[in-house]
């Protein structure tokens, strides 16, 4: 099998990240509107959003979207200042390459990305019953946190968000 090649997104990526994400990031589990979806690459194109993808001989097999914030500050553990917290946006992996791993690899690398910015800690939200990212974050180091009621964001299942993090 030929390697698996992981590498920073660049603006020059975003058409190609826009159409993996809209292909094969839907279902029942995961909030991905279009124009969320456009905005988040928009940002990654100015440099306020950081991406991580990997690529096997030139395909696209998934991309991890995150940033430096604070998305859920009650969770941050007290000795990490808000400027120091990342926050995992988003998280695809094509649907020939899901359950082999890759995700876990991509996350990994994004907390590897974060610790060397000078980051304590990332966060990351998922659908309550979203069970492949339940896995993913966990063999990643994660936690469960807390959920939440997120019916405007849930519309199937539980209709919870489950908040995980962990520290880098």
């Amino acid at each position: 099998m030929t390697a698996i090649d992981m590498r920073f997104a660049t603006a020059a990526d975003c058409a190609a990240l826009q159409q993996l994400i809209l292909e094969h990031g839907p279902n029942d589990w995961n909030y991905l509107p279009a124009d969320g979806v456009d905005l988040t690459l928009q940002q990654l194109a100015a440099g306020t959003v950081q991406g991580l993808l990997a690529e096997q001989e030139g395909r696209l097999l998934g991309i991890m979207l995150f940033a430096v914030s604070d998305r859920y500050p009650a969770y941050r553990p007290a000795d990490v200042a808000a400027d120091r917290a990342g926050f995992l946006i988003e998280a695809v992996v094509s649907r020939d390459s899901a359950g082999l791993g890759l995700g876990s690899r991509l996350l990994l690398a994004v907390c590897d990305a974060l610790r060397a910015q000078g980051c304590g800690w990332i966060c990351a939200d998922r659908h309550q019953q979203n069970t492949g990212s339940a896995g993913m974050m966990r063999k990643a180091g994660f936690a469960e946190l807390g959920s939440y009621d997120d019916p405007a964001h849930r519309w199937s299942g539980s209709r919870q968000t489950t908040v995980c993090g962990r520290r880098l």
